[in-house]
């Protein structure tokens, strides 16, 4: 594992998390009033255009899986397809199983789908970038001893701290202090959104201190 690697990936992690920053300061200077709490919803579509935008960007760029082969054009646009149908059922998905935990059924049907657009937005976006619409691929990183890079490492370690942002985020919603950020689902969004930074930030200095421990499949 070499340490030109790792800075890659930190620089890629840093320019993930600049795109959060930038979805809350950027839209401020166009729209009226904006802000994370009061204009929510509104921002959680920013900042999934922005957070997706930079990961295309990004490895697109970076390549952290580039292959020698040659791909046809038909092969790319099946590809682009084939992701863009994971990302929507990924959107379905986490939606039901906000339903299933507790979520409003019939109100606050848009707040709970865009929450779930912003949590696969931080999980299954990354997924699909690094390793493409490969349902085997995602449960191999995802397995004990599955992992093959130091991206499928840190892709294992912000998914997993984006998850449990999500779930440490619901604890004061049934809290009687009557803040607004307790209101459906902007303390699981903003604790997603914090997980997701977190992961981003302390996988690769996880990754550095553990380099000469760290042993992958293709090694």
């Amino acid at each position: 594992m070499k340490d030109t690697d790792i800075k890659r990936l930190l620089y890629t992690h840093l320019s993930c998390i600049f795109s959060v920053i930038l979805s809350i300061f950027i839209p401020s200077f166009f729209l009226e009033n904006f802000s994370i709490l009061e204009t929510h919803l509104t921002w959680l579509c920013i900042c999934s255009v922005f957070v997706t935008t930079v990961n295309l960007v990004l490895y697109l760029v970076v390549k952290p899986n580039a292959s020698s082969k040659r791909s046809s054009l038909s092969y790319k646009v099946t590809r682009l397809l084939k992701c863009c149908i994971y990302f929507l059922m990924s959107c379905f998905f986490f939606h039901v199983i906000f339903v299933l935990y507790g979520a409003p059924l019939i109100e606050l049907v848009l707040e709970t789908f865009l929450f779930a657009v912003i949590l696969s937005t931080f999980t299954t976006v990354p997924c699909l970038c690094l390793l493409g619409p490969n349902i085997k691929a995602w449960l191999r990183v995802f397995s004990r001893n599955g992992l093959t890079s130091i991206w499928e490492n840190s892709l294992q370690i912000t998914t997993i701290s984006s998850f449990v942002g999500t779930w440490l985020g619901a604890f004061p919603i049934p809290l009687d202090w009557e803040r607004p950020w307790q209101v459906w689902p902007i303390s699981c969004t903003l604790g997603a959104t914090f997980g997701y930074v977190a992961g981003l930030v302390i996988s690769p200095f996880w990754i550095y201190c553990n380099r000469k421990q760290l042993t992958y499949k293709n090694n």
